[in-house]
């Protein structure tokens, strides 16, 4: 029986590729590969000959058998288009029937662009949260947000270029104008490391100041601050009550007391439905 390789690839600069898994892709019967034509790019740079099957997201559930069918042959190495495998890309369905199939699993460690980020945000590395991929539609990705609006943790998310404007408009809706660092094209020719605020980021990425955004992103965010003392209820409910009498935007004043009170967004935003309103 033979040994699912789970191996790392650069994220960008194909200098990145370790001595082993270099050596492992050689030795394998078979590499499963998310994106066949961005890893024929690392097997030209090196020499590398290995048979390759596609194994991506629309075809994940019906390339299962052959894979583990492979695996009763010899050993087999699993590949994304970039970094580690199974992190927010469909290697974890094949890696759970590999284990579930009796096969050992064996990793071989690359690069990780959560993590590449990360140490180079500036931010607290010391504990943190990884979202994946946010959700797609607006609604969806601002509830997700929500989720985490008081969690203290540095978090850190994947966005598409095309994705990040909007995204980075509901992070400061829903989060506030927090520390972020924005990574582009990282380990590439053009990589860029944005560190700033959400709202500064929005200005920089703008597309009349930054141009069309292009490369995958990495997002790092700074954790919920720390309020002295959380409100009582009786005090969220005032200082909505006397913005929202003000004038102010109803979604300006949740996210004002989201921010300084300590109470989650949804709670904060389900008040100022049943808030009286002054005449």
């Amino acid at each position: 029986m033979g040994t699912l390789y789970v191996v790392g690839t650069p994220i960008g600069n194909l200098e990145d590729l370790s001595a082993r898994a270099l050596r492992v892709l050689r030795e394998v019967s078979l590499v499963a590969a998310e994106d066949t034509r961005k890893t024929r790019t690392l097997f030209s740079r090196y020499d590398i000959h290995t048979p390759l099957t596609s194994y991506f997201e629309h075809n994940k559930l019906t390339k299962l058998e052959a894979i583990l069918e492979a695996l009763q042959r010899g050993d087999v190495a699993l590949v994304s288009e970039a970094g580690m495998p199974g992190l927010s890309d469909p290697g974890y369905e094949l890696i759970r029937a590999t284990i579930n199939a009796g096969f050992l699993v064996a990793p071989i460690p690359g690069p990780v662009a959560a993590i590449t980020a990360l140490v180079v945000s500036g931010l607290p590395t010391d504990s943190f949260l990884f979202l994946g991929f946010l959700p797609r539609k607006a609604s969806e990705r601002r509830r997700a947000l929500q989720e985490v609006a008081v969690e203290r943790r540095t978090l850190v998310l994947y966005e598409a270029p095309h994705r990040l404007a909007d995204c980075l408009a509901d992070v400061e809706s829903v989060l506030g104008d927090r520390p972020v660092a924005v990574a582009r094209e990282l380990t590439k020719l053009h990589e860029e490391i944005y560190r700033g605020t959400v709202s500064t980021a929005r200005q920089h990425f703008a597309p009349e100041a930054h141009g069309e955004v292009r490369g995958e992103v990495t997002l790092v965010i700074g954790g919920a601050p720390e309020a002295s003392t959380t409100w009582d209820e009786e005090r969220v409910r005032r200082a909505l009550k006397e913005m929202l009498d003000g004038g102010m935007d109803r979604k300006e004043a949740v996210r004002q007391v989201t921010q300084e009170s300590g109470w989650p967004r949804r709670e904060v935003y389900r008040m100022t439905l049943v808030l009286p309103r002054s005449e």
